[in-house]
């Protein structure tokens, strides 16, 4: 029995050095995605990685604005008009959303699509816009207009042209889905990356937690900190690419769905939760909160921790993270 015990040990070991990652990118929901698994065999890891692409295609076509024939964009057209039954998976995703609005005192909101455009971030601004002008951009936001029948699992927007949207949950809820189809199907390790929103599960074939880059977000080519993460994911949020600065203020293209204006302060988010999902929109809301709130928001929060950095190019985190900082 010891010799036979042995044996299988032996097979276990030499099927587990066997293994290694494979990843495949490409362009999904309108964003790189880089999707990561380790597997015995490119085979294997290929049919693998398609049914993860399937999975976010999916989830796309039902929570997409863009997409006419989604449940969205009928919630959408439908504002101020009825109701939208819609599918449970849609619902619950809208309602969990609301909760975070609520707790974040709306610095997340999903009607922020309702939001006149009037700030750009391509070098065309010369000066800022009127106080009047951008009071009104955001005079249909307001998820507290996002009516929700549990007995019905309808969807009903109050305000005539108001509309939902998941450009800050929805890439981090597909990592998730992905991630979950594949480890039903006995896939042990790997990551699903959605353009900075990723979520991992199991280890490195070397038996290594799975690493992320804490980049400095005034030069990506160089790393502030590597940080290990097991089965969690992380997201990053930045306003370093896409700004205006009027009278020595930086303005992020992150805006406050408050009060239409864009957030200051900070350079970078990076949340480390359980969830894509909710790191994606936690990313959002600190961004929106600033530094001295948002950390203390944080630090509130169980199972949740989170790096700041400043406009200063300062470093903050929160209470339960050490930073093994790279010198220069």
């Amino acid at each position: 029995m010891k010799t036979i015990i042995h044996f299988f040990t032996l097979l276990f070991s030499i099927a587990v050095l066997a293994q290694k990652p494979y990843k495949r990118t490409l362009k999904l929901m309108g964003s790189r995605f880089e999707i990561t698994v380790v597997d015995n065999n490119s085979t294997s890891a290929n049919k693998n990685i398609d049914l993860a692409i399937a999975e976010i295609t999916r989830i796309e076509k039902l929570i997409s604005s863009w997409d006419k024939n989604s449940q969205t964009s009928k919630i959408n057209r439908n504002a101020g008009i009825k109701p939208v039954i819609v599918d449970d998976e849609l619902f619950q995703l809208i309602k969990r959303a609301l909760k975070i609005s609520k707790l974040t005192n709306g610095a997340f909101d999903i009607s922020y699509a309702s939001m006149d455009k009037v700030w750009f971030f391509d070098g065309t601004m010369t000066k800022m816009p009127s106080d009047e002008i951008i009071k009104k951009s955001v005079a249909k936001v307001g998820y507290q207009n996002i009516i929700l029948n549990e007995k019905k699992h309808s969807v009903f927007l109050k305000l005539s042209g108001m509309k939902i949207g998941f450009g800050a949950i929805g890439k981090g809820y597909a990592a998730d889905k992905a991630k979950a189809l594949l480890q039903k199907k006995g896939v042990v390790s790997g990551i699903i990356n959605a353009s900075g929103d990723l979520n991992t599960w199991g280890k490195q074939p070397s038996g290594k937690d799975w690493l992320v880059a804490i980049v400095n977000p005034l030069n990506k080519e160089k790393v502030f900190s590597w940080m290990p993460v097991f089965n969690s994911a992380v997201v990053t949020s930045g306003n370093y690419e896409r700004y205006v600065k009027f009278n020595n203020v930086l303005y992020t293209h992150i805006i406050d769905p408050r009060t239409g204006y864009p957030a200051t302060g900070v350079l970078s988010v990076t949340i480390f939760t359980k969830t894509a999902e909710l790191a994606d929109a936690l990313a959002t809301s600190i961004f929106v909160m600033g530094v001295d709130t948002g950390l203390n928001f944080i630090n509130q929060l169980k199972g949740v921790e989170c790096i700041i950095i400043n406009e200063n190019n300062k470093i903050i985190t929160s209470k339960n993270i050490q930073l093994n900082t790279i010198k220069k």
